[in-house]
């Protein structure tokens, strides 16, 4: 197929004025979703061109047993990067051995992986935590109901519960994926009680949830669908919000920004988020810069 240039890696965006934290970026994933014939970036070359628009420090993140094995490897050779790692609620499902058709109409398809279950991935994900300082965060966790029925979700609350324990032993920030499951996660973290520091990794509640997450001193991370035009509910979310609760990520390769959705998504695409970040707050862009960095400091330490 020959090689799509709509489909290809955007334009450098203008520099920020001060550098700035991706909050949560998944390296390993880039191959999944570039066209044929695209070149696949190393860590190194997505590290030089974000610090180059001013992302200058990420938190890559692994949510399945490989990537986290390999998020545990990365941050240890590149210090730019500090990683995340834990069982994503939609590997739960499959470690747990849940193939119900879910509310999407797909049948989730287990792989080697899945063969070990549960409580032994989630102790896995424990072990690589405990021996390596540059992890910093158990996520992301927590409750997708967008492909999973009642069974599924079940083993989803009990991971969930689990990584929620894990973090607050190991006294690292937790990183909660909510699709769909704004009550369910909710009551887990209501029922259980939150680790210090915990955050919403690509918030998609409404201006109510924002408003109690800030209350409880909890921070919200915006992503690419910040800038999206048909998402108000979520510029409104953020302007309830004190900005020194709020962070920005790529969750990249996916979710690319506006103006270049259904493109791929890398951490030097963050300023458009940060930029409407500034716009929706009413905050100048620099001031927004310096307080997402001393905020991501805050939740995960010096880089």
């Amino acid at each position: 197929m020959a090689k799509s240039r709509d489909r290809g890696w955007p334009a450098d965006p203008e520099p920020l004025p001060l550098p700035v934290v991706d909050n949560h970026t998944h390296l390993e994933s880039v191959a999944d979703v570039l066209p044929d014939g695209e070149p696949v970036p190393s860590v190194d070359e997505h590290v030089r061109r974000a610090a180059a628009v001013g992302v200058d420090r990420m938190v890559q993140v692994g949510c399945d047993l490989p990537s986290a094995r390999l998020t545990a490897e990365l941050v240890r050779e590149h210090p730019a990067l500090v990683g995340a790692v834990a069982i994503h609620p939609n590997e739960a499902t499959l470690h747990g051995g849940v193939t119900e058709v879910g509310p999407d109409g797909l049948v989730p398809s287990p792989q080697a992986r899945h063969a070990i279950g549960l409580d032994a991935a989630v102790a896995e994900i424990a072990d690589l935590a405990r021996a390596n300082d540059r992890i910093r965060a158990i996520g992301e966790t927590g409750m997708d109901l967008f492909r999973t029925g009642p069974a599924g979700a079940d083993v989803q609350r009990a991971s969930f519960r689990a990584h929620v324990a894990l973090a607050k032993e190991l006294g690292l920030p937790l990183q909660i994926h909510d699709r769909d499951a704004h009550a369910e996660v909710l009551e887990v973290l209501r029922t259980d009680g939150a680790p210090e520091r915990t955050v919403f990794h690509c918030y998609s509640g409404d201006v109510e949830m924002a408003r109690y997450c800030a209350e409880q001193g909890w921070y919200l991370s915006f992503a690419g669908p910040l800038t999206f035009r048909a998402n108000d509910h979520l510029r409104a979310a953020l302007a309830t919000v004190p900005l020194s609760q709020v962070l920005v990520e790529t969750d990249a390769p996916y979710l690319t920004p506006h103006p270049h959705r259904g493109r791929p998504n890398a951490p030097y695409l963050l300023p458009l988020t940060v930029r409407t970040v500034a716009e929706v707050t009413g905050t100048p862009l620099h001031e927004v810069c310096r307080q997402v960095s001393v905020s991501s400091e805050d939740v995960y330490g010096p880089w």
